[in-house]
């Protein structure tokens, strides 16, 4: 994971989830080739993390299914 500068992050196409609700409480991503930046919609002129496309999926799945424990 690693941060990704403010400037380079300003010509991306963000999105949210169709699911999420208008209340800016999400995340936003953008389809970027080669990572999966992710930013607060809070604060989008705030930082961004990029992580590789594999860490991302396997973070989803990890989420989606039942094998989460809380902390």
């Amino acid at each position: 994971m690693s941060p990704i500068h403010n400037a380079s992050a300003a010509g991306y196409d963000w999105f949210k989830s169709s699911y999420s609700s208008g209340d800016n409480n999400c995340v936003e991503s953008a389809k970027v080739p080669g990572i999966v930046p992710v930013r607060d919609s809070k604060n989008p002129e705030g930082p961004a993390l990029s992580f590789q496309p594999e860490a991302w999926g396997a973070f989803l799945n990890l989420v989606k299914g039942s094998d989460v424990t809380p902390l």
